[in-house]
């Protein structure tokens, strides 16, 4: 996610510059109008938005009861290898059950980078769309309001592009509203 942003924010100050360039050098600065959004309160703000990260967390959780009861079935096969019952076994019985518990417990690790590779792509997956529709969503308002440029202000998770603004360029609000609007 990190890399799409930073793709993105790249993209935009490169498009800036060339904004800059084609007005021309001794071009008032005023003549341009900046503004910036937070895609991540727009995500947080939205209906869809919300709706998504519901049902990313929804799956997250999902798999995350089934990592859970593997986890108890693998505590419960630990304590059965080291109970007393287990201790009379033959030393074939006692190989056999740790190399049950070796398996089950291979099974787990698979199973949590399996689980964790599939919501790492849902939320690649996630991101690429919704910030298409968040950038159609900034581009309505943007042109609306006459901005040639609308800027990511980041967040403390992601890179800061936008050191300072005024809080009158944020459209974060305006955007979310058209969100919702384009997104019901």
């Amino acid at each position: 996610m990190r890399r799409m942003v930073e793709r993105w924010v790249s993209s935009i100050a490169l498009a800036i510059a060339g904004i800059g360039l084609w007005w021309g050098v001794g071009q008032a600065a005023n003549a341009i109008k900046v503004a910036v959004i937070d895609q991540q309160a727009v995500m947080e703000k939205s209906v869809a938005g919300k709706r998504a990260l519901e049902e990313l967390k929804s799956y997250s959780s999902a798999r995350q009861k089934i990592i859970d009861q593997d986890d108890q079935e693998l505590k419960e096969l630990e304590r059965n290898l080291q109970s007393e019952a287990t201790a009379k076994l033959s030393d074939v019985e006692k190989q056999a059950k740790q190399e049950a518990f070796r398996a089950k417990l291979e099974a787990y690790q698979r199973r949590i980078q399996s689980f964790n590779q599939e919501i790492q792509a849902k939320q690649r997956e996630m991101v690429a769309e919704y910030s298409k529709k968040i950038r159609d969503a900034a581009m309505a308002v943007a042109d609306k309001a006459g901005y040639v440029a609308v800027l990511d202000k980041g967040t403390d998770a992601t890179i800061r592009i936008v050191i300072y603004h005024q809080p009158g360029v944020d459209l974060t609000d305006q955007v979310v509203k058209e969100f919702d609007r384009q997104h019901k």
